[in-house]
């Protein structure tokens, strides 16, 4: 059981708790499966008819994409473990060191897989928090991810007898230090001018129908996106706003990043700079399937030049960000 408060304990902490989607706990067809099972189960994430989708999510898409997706992981895995798990880690860690620890808590929670949402609150509960943060780590929300952070926390904390009080961070698209971290990733490549190299701002996937519904996802996107190109004085033409990972034969947000790609190395351009704001942290969907995968694909169809700009991950200006959203969100407490 998960008690957050306790009259009798001296300790009176904030806890913030940070969240990434979730990884494979090793780069192997089984770890894959495991992982997948549990996060396209999720009703947010797949909206289909749960019965159908169960049987031809088990019968076909896990035994067809578990070894493949597993390749790709071995592609990128680190060392010590997962780029997204280290990277994710490394922003707690972070942030923990550039905080008063007198006053705040931290844990990272992963919505699939481990370390696990309960695990988290639960560490938080034994580093003396009473009231508590949440930072789901997706700049833009959707329901398909920060949503699910929210169903998941409040799940974990219903047989709590004395709940906590509870901020949840739904989004910050276009808060000034996010932008600001951004635009400071790309300007070094663009400020002087001499590279004429097209800029992709390049998101994570959503079927068209999740937004028909409600979902705020691209309208966010497209938020971010017009703050950068404000903040640094980006011409028409210059730039476009795209979306990767796609999977399925659902209708997705368009125009496809791979699509994008292929068409600028046909018309001509030698140069792609790529950007995936919508990424806190490195992960599969950056290093393997933009930085290695559209690369190639780029370089295939005539292109010559391809940046990926890394996420944002533990840099100084995106802890800067978290310092920000952790202080603007917890005063009411002191």
């Amino acid at each position: 059981m998960i008690t957050m408060t306790n009259s009798d304990d001296i300790n009176n902490k904030i806890g913030v708790l940070l969240v990434n989607l979730g990884t494979p706990e090793q780069p192997t067809a089984k770890a894959v499966r495991k992982f997948l099972r549990q996060f396209l189960s999720d009703t947010r994430v797949i909206d289909l008819p749960k019965v159908p989708w169960q049987i031809l999510l088990n019968a076909v898409i896990l035994p067809l994409r578990c070894k493949r997706v597993a390749k790709s992981y071995q592609k990128v895995w680190m060392k010590k473990g997962s780029p997204l798990l280290l990277y994710s880690q490394a922003i707690v860690d972070a942030l923990r060191q550039g905080m008063d620890e007198s006053k705040y808590c931290f844990a990272l929670g992963m919505t699939y897989g481990s370390p696990n949402l309960t695990d988290a609150l639960l560490s938080l509960r034994a580093q003396g928090a009473k009231k508590l943060l949440v930072i789901p780590l997706y700049p833009q929300y959707s329901s398909t991810t920060s949503a699910s952070v929210f169903d998941r926390v409040t799940n974990a904390l219903q047989r709590c007898p004395h709940l906590p009080d509870f901020n949840f961070i739904s989004n910050y698209a276009i808060h000034r230090h996010y932008i600001n971290a951004l635009a400071q990733s790309i300007k070094p490549l663009i400020v002087d001018k001499q590279t004429d190299a097209h800029i992709l701002f390049s998101f994570h996937g959503l079927p068209i129908r999740y937004c028909e519904n409600g979902d705020p996802y691209a309208k966010q996107c497209h938020e971010t996106v017009d703050a950068l190109v404000k903040y640094l004085n980006l011409k028409d033409g210059s730039y476009t706003l795209c979306y990767q990972s796609q999977f399925g034969k659902a209708k997705w947000l368009a125009p496809s990043t791979e699509s994008t790609i292929i068409s600028l190395a046909k018309r001509g351009c030698k140069s792609v700079i790529i950007l995936c704001p919508g990424f806190a942290a490195d992960c599969l969907e950056t290093l393997e399937e933009v930085a290695i995968g559209l690369k190639a694909t780029f370089l295939k169809h005539g292109g010559e030049a391809f940046t990926y700009i890394p996420a944002l991950n533990d840099s100084v200006l995106h802890i800067e960000l978290f310092k920000s959203l952790v202080v603007t969100h917890s005063q009411a407490w002191f």
